[in-house]
């Protein structure tokens, strides 16, 4: 495995040749975790220097209604992030080479919806997305902004002065967390969750044996903007790495299948995205220039 130090602005172009030679001519599946969506305001709690934080797990949830009150708090103003996010050029230029028939698929481990926003097309939320909820009882499934403006009208105290302190890490504590009023599931009367994979949740079967088909169908992996803490990102890798696919892998820091990557570039992902479009863009169409749409060899957004 080669690794690639961190690259100023004039190193880039050199550090990229690698990844170019390797990925050149070949179909790519795309790997991406939180650090692609930074850029776009989201925070990424698991890059190096976070404060470690303790994820409510499923069982929680479940089982415990105080805790679920907590979780609805903080993931209502959160989601007010998340609903402001809009696309960086790094999720536009992975859009880009899918237009130009180079990345064949996108799958996700990010539950923002950035990917689809830029205009992706075949995408895989591997552990959902915020933008719905769910009901554990019916299954009935609701727009998490209809939720929100609900939300907003039975806790309309939430905006008060004192109610809500932003901690170092971006995460939000309700002081008054026992008045938070969450509303049942308007079919049912059961417990609503956001549509997203909690620790102690599985990634439904369905949507990993479409990452796999994803991975088996291209020639190579690149892995953007994530640690691979989770373990269905390893075993994507796996995957790839059994159909002897070179692996990819642009994050900043460690993680867990630097050993297994043909690549590891320690760089951010969005410069090195807009780079590499242009780079693999130059090589397919054989031109110098190509992605397709706006002026030549420009990522448009």
């Amino acid at each position: 495995m080669e690794t690639m130090p961190p690259s100023d602005e004039h190193s880039t172009a050199a550090d990229l040749d690698r990844v170019v030679e390797l990925l050149a001519g070949k179909r790519i599946a795309v790997l991406s975790g939180a650090g692609l969506s930074t850029d776009s305001g989201i925070p990424d709690y698991r890059g190096e220097g976070r404060v470690v934080r303790k994820p409510m797990t499923f069982q929680e949830f479940r089982s415990d209604p105080a805790k679920r009150q907590r979780y609805w708090a903080g993931s209502h103003l959160g989601w007010r992030t998340f609903a402001a996010a809009v696309p960086n050029d790094g999720h536009r230029a992975l859009a880009e080479l899918e237009r130009e028939g180079i990345v064949t698929g996108v799958i996700t481990q990010n539950v923002d919806g950035l990917h689809l926003r830029s205009g992706s097309r075949r995408v895989v939320e591997i552990h959902g997305s915020m933008d719905r909820a769910v009901c554990l009882t019916c299954g009935q499934v609701f727009s998490r902004s209809d939720l929100a403006a609900t939300l907003d009208r039975a806790n309309p105290w939430i905006d008060e002065p004192g109610s809500v302190q932003l901690q170092p890490d971006g995460d939000v504590e309700i002081t008054d967390v026992e008045r938070f009023v969450v509303p049942d599931c308007s079919v049912c009367g059961g417990v609503l969750k956001p549509d997203v994979v909690f620790f102690g949740e599985f990634v439904p079967a369905e949507k990993f044996r479409e990452s796999v088909s994803i991975v088996a169908d291209a020639d190579a992996l690149l892995v953007v903007g994530s640690s691979l803490t989770v373990n269905s990102g390893v075993r994507l890798v796996d995957h790839a790495v059994r159909r002897k696919h070179p692996v990819v892998i642009v994050n900043r820091g460690t993680t867990r299948s630097d050993r297994r990557a043909a690549v590891k570039l320690d760089a951010g992902t969005t410069e090195t995205l807009v780079a590499l479009a242009s780079r693999l863009g130059a090589v397919v169409a054989g031109t110098g220039t190509g992605t397709g749409t706006g002026e030549p060899g420009m990522i448009v957004g």
